[in-house]
């Protein structure tokens, strides 16, 4: 797994942590702004394991084509 998707996969889960405590202390915009963080952080990892594994399969198919 790329580097950067560990980054933000780690960055995903502490914002749900995050999120978590800020609704439990009754802080609901504050929850609110963690959710969209966890939700941009889950957007990312996800493009680079796509980028990833879309850049091994080019790599690849070239090598094949040669």
């Amino acid at each position: 797994m790329p580097r950067l998707a560990l980054y933000a996969f780690t960055v995903c889960a502490l914002a749900a942590a995050a999120a978590v405590i800020s609704f439990v202390r009754g802080s609901w915009l504050v929850g609110g702004v963690w959710i969209l963080l966890i939700g941009v952080s889950s957007n990312i990892a996800w493009y680079y394991i796509r980028k990833t594994k879309n850049d091994k399969a080019a790599r690849l198919a070239g090598e094949a084509a040669q």
